[in-house]
């Protein structure tokens, strides 16, 4: 063996520690970032494995929900139907006018699962007949118009009627309330309904939706928009309106004085989106004074989203789906969540009244 001298061999003990030291933070900075990289790729392509964009909020579900068709109940909006139950699980609301100076809503539900009691459930009128078939989506209702009739009988919308005596097992009457009032669907009323009609339960292949969404990165924020945090609508009857909170970015709703609630959870109703479509029309000539709205065609309207408002126009495309634009023609994007449409007549439209700030509102009363 070679004699080498102590103090020379410590130095060159020291030396290869030295080096291996290196060497080893040299492998740890080149590997441990590659392995974070791989890692954080691996999350992003893995976040919504199953999922999918809700075709009504834009929200991120599961497949087997996103790809059901919704349906579209036709629901009571007045002291004697509520609270209605479960509005709060709809992605869609539309309200529209009804004769006398009432209005009735029409939820879309794409997730009614665990729902025992949803409705009530009263008669169709046309316009929601229209509007519901622009989602795909099947109709529930107790009864028709006259004239809303024919567009059920020539397959505008695949619907299920509480007068369809093969579906009775899709209703039921409640004992709280007194007839019309108390009539209800259920999740396995639907099912049935839908089973007993022979309905397809999933989107037809080549819907691609009704409306544009933001990403949820990048919301839109009506940066050209006035503000606008309270909504008040000329409903003679219900006098509705909506406050926005600035803490969950949606507007809270309010009718007949009080917090529009969910008799299921007792939650307040809340959207992201606000579309107020301003329609031309008057009423048939009937004893009933049925109100006869226009929602073919093109008009005016606003859209409210984030605490702004913008103008829009909308016009019903070929596609038989309504489209919303700016004024610039752009057609607009929701922000990602639930979207409550109401449906003026436009001799009424100038009689709506927003607020810059819930401040400016309570100082108005």
């Amino acid at each position: 063996m070679m004699n080498i001298p102590k103090q020379k061999l410590i130095m060159i003990i020291v030396s290869i520690v030295a080096a291996v030291s290196v060497g080893g933070a040299v492998i740890y900075n080149v590997t441990k970032p590659e392995e974070k990289v791989e890692k954080t790729v691996e999350k992003t392509v893995n976040e919504h494995e199953g999922e999918m964009r809700s075709f009504l909020t834009g929200e991120w579900v599961d497949e087997e929900v996103g790809t059901k068709r919704p349906v579209a109940i036709m629901t009571e909006n007045i002291p004697a139907a509520m609270p209605q139950y479960g509005l709060s699980k709809a992605g869609v609301i539309y309200e529209c006018p009804m004769e006398g100076g009432l209005t009735r809503l029409m939820p879309i539900y794409e997730d009614y699962s665990g729902l025992d009691k949803i409705g009530n459930v009263r008669s169709c009128r046309p316009y929601f007949a229209y509007f519901a078939a622009e989602f795909d989506a099947i109709y529930v209702h107790y009864g028709q118009s006259r004239y809303a009739e024919p567009l059920l009988n020539n397959g505008l919308v695949n619907n299920i009627s509480g007068l369809d005596g093969a579906v009775n097992k899709s209703f039921f009457r409640s004992n709280d309330r007194k007839a019309p009032h108390n009539a209800y669907t259920s999740e396995e009323g639907i099912k049935s309904g839908i089973e007993k009609k022979g309905y397809n339960d999933t989107y037809a292949e080549d819907f691609t939706g009704h409306y544009k969404f933001a990403d949820e990165n990048s919301l839109n924020t009506l940066s050209d928009g006035s503000a606008c945090e309270v909504v008040k609508l000329y409903y003679p009857s219900n006098k509705p309106s909506f406050v926005y909170d600035k803490e969950s970015k949606t507007y809270k709703r309010y009718q007949y004085n009080d917090a529009q609630k969910d008799a299921v959870n007792d939650a307040q109703l809340e959207v992201t989106n606000i579309i107020l479509q301003n329609v031309t029309g008057g009423t048939y000539d009937c004893p009933e004074g049925y109100l006869d709205l226009n929602v073919s065609g093109s008009g005016s309207g606003k859209f409210i989203t984030q605490g702004k408002i913008i103008d829009i126009t909308w016009t019903k495309g070929e596609d038989g789906i309504t489209h919303y634009y700016d004024l610039n023609n752009n057609e607009i994007q929701l922000n990602p969540g639930k979207t409550w449409v109401s449906v003026i007549q436009e001799q009424s439209a100038d009689k709506n009244v927003f607020y810059d700030t819930v401040e400016n509102y309570e100082a108005s009363k």
